[in-house]
C-alpha cells in the first residue's frame, strides 16, 4: 500500500509541490497576522490618523490576498499537469482577484479616514462630519469606477466604446432619472453651501419639517424628529426650502411681559430698576447684547413692563432654567415692594339711585291714587254716587 503511495507520488511530483505551496500559504498567513497583531499593539500607544488607518485597512485585504496568490500558484501547477481548460482562467481570476482586493483596501482605508478625521483625538482642527462624509463618497466613487474599468480593460474589454456609449446612454439616463439628479445636486449644493451638518437642529417653516440631522446622502437626508421618529426628505426639496438652523444661534432670548396690579403704580418705577439691575447682574445674562426692561402698557387688568435680554448658553435645557430663575427673581423683586402681579379681573360699580325715588309716594298724576278726574272715585258728574237731587229720603 506504501509503496503504491510512493510510486504514486514519484510518477505525480506536482501533487507533492501543490502541498508545498499550500502549506507555504498558509505558514506565511499565520505569520502575517501575528506580525500585524504585534504591529497593532505598538501602534496603540500612538495617535496617528494615517497609520492607524493602514494598519486597519489592510489586515484583512492582505491576509485574503496571500491566499488568493498562494492558491492561485498551486492551481496553475496542478493545472500544468491535469491538462484542464478551467485551468486556462486561473491567471485572469488572479488578476481580477489582485485588483478586487487593491479596490477593497482603498475602500477600507477612506472609510477609516472618513470616520476618524473629524475625530479631535486624531487631529487638533476636526473636519466637519459633513465635509468628510461628502469627500469620502466622491472618493470611494472614483475607487470603484476605476477598478470596474481596469478589470474591464483586463478582460479584453474596449474602454474607448464604453465611454463613447456611457456619453449617449448617460444623456437617456439624466432624461429618465430627473429627479435623481436633482437630488444628486441638490446633495452637493448641501456639501459646498452647508446650511446644516450632521447633528445640526433644523427646521422649515415652509414645511412640517423639524429635527435633528443624522444623516446626509447623495439622494436623501435623514432627519431624527423631536419625538423620535425618522423623517427622510429628498435632497431635492432643500434647493427650494427656506431653512432655519437654530444650532448655529449666538444666542437665546427671554421676552417676557409681566403685569401689576394698578394699585402698585406708584411702585412701579422702583420695580423697574431692581428687575433691570438684577439682569445686569446675573452671571447668565449677556450684557453685551440688548438688554430692556420698560413700561409698556396700560393693560385692561394690569400695568404691564416687558423683559427683553439673551442668556449666554444656547442649549435648550441650560436655557429654560435660566429663564425659570429670572422670573422667579422677578416675582420676588415685586414681591418686596409689597406689589403683586395682577391677574384678570373685573370691577362692576353700581351707581345708586336717589332715596326719593326709592322710596317715592304715589301722586295725583301717577294714578296710582285715584283723583277726581280719574273717574276711580265716584264723584258728582260720574253719577256713580247719587247726588242731592237724585237722592230718595226713605
Amino acid at each position: 500500500m506504501i509503496e503504491t503511495i510512493l510510486d504514486y507520488l514519484v510518477d505525480r511530483t506536482w501533487v507533492g509541490e501543490v502541498f508545498l505551496i499550500v502549506l507555504a500559504t498558509a505558514s506565511v498567513r499565520f505569520v502575517a497576522k501575528k506580525f500585524f497583531d504585534r504591529l497593532a499593539i505598538k501602534l496603540e500607544s500612538t495617535r496617528n490618523l494615517y497609520d492607524d488607518g493602514l494598519l486597519d485597512a489592510a489586515r484583512k485585504p492582505l491576509g485574503l490576498g496571500i491566499w488568493i496568490v498562494g492558491i492561485s500558484w498551486a492551481a496553475e501547477i496542478a493545472g500544468g499537469n491535469a491538462q484542464a481548460d478551467i485551468f486556462q482562467y486561473v491567471e485572469p481570476a488572479r488578476e481580477v482577484g489582485v485588483i478586487w482586493l487593491l479596490v477593497w483596501f482603498a475602500l477600507r482605508f477612506v472609510r477609516f479616514i472618513e470616520k476618524n478625521v473629524s475625530d479631535a483625538g486624531y487631529r487638533e482642527n476636526p473636519v466637519d462630519e459633513t465635509t468628510a462624509s461628502a469627500v469620502g463618497k466622491l472618493i470611494r466613487i472614483a475607487v470603484i469606477v476605476t477598478g470596474i474599468l481596469t478589470v474591464m480593460q483586463m478582460l479584453g474589454f474596449s474602454i474607448t466604446s464604453l465611454l463613447a456609449f456611457g456619453g449617449i446612454g448617460g444623456f437617456a439616463i439624466g432624461l429618465a432619472a430627473q429627479d435623481l439628479l436633482a437630488n444628486f445636486f441638490g446633495a452637493l449644493m448641501i456639501f459646498l453651501d452647508k446650511p446644516f451638518k450632521v447633528g445640526d437642529w433644523i427646521r422649515s417653516p415652509d414645511r412640517n419639517i423639524e429635527g435633528t440631522v443624522e444623516e446626509i446622502g447623495w439622494r436623501l437626508t435623514r432627519i431624527r424628529t423631536f419625538d423620535q421618529r425618522p423623517l427622510y426628505v429628498p435632497n431635492s426639496v432643500f434647493t427650494s426650502l427656506a431653512v432655519e438652523n437654530p444650532s448655529r444661534m449666538l444666542n437665546r432670548r427671554i421676552n417676557e411681559t409681566i403685569g401689576v396690579r394698578y394699585d402698585d403704580i406708584d411702585l412701579l418705577p422702583e420695580i423697574i430698576n431692581d428687575v433691570e439691575t438684577m439682569l445686569k447682574t446675573h452671571p447668565a445674562i449677556d450684557t453685551s447684547r440688548t438688554l430692556m426692561v420698560n413700561f409698556v402698557e396700560f393693560g385692561a387688568s394690569s400695568l404691564d413692563f416687558f423683559i427683553y435680554t439673551f442668556t449666554k448658553t444656547t442649549v435648550w435645557t441650560e436655557f429654560h432654567q435660566i429663564k425659570q430663575d429670572v422670573l422667579f427673581k422677578i416675582a420676588a423683586i415685586i414681591a418686596g415692594h409689597g406689589a403683586e402681579i395682577a391677574f384678570p379681573t373685573q370691577t362692576l360699580l353700581v351707581s345708586p339711585e336717589p332715596s326719593a325715588t326709592l322710596n317715592r309716594e304715589p301722586s295725583a298724576v301717577s294714578g296710582n291714587e285715584p283723583s277726581a278726574a280719574s273717574g276711580n272715585e265716584p264723584s258728582a258728574a260720574s253719577g256713580n254716587e247719587p247726588s242731592a237731587d237724585s237722592q230718595q229720603k226713605p
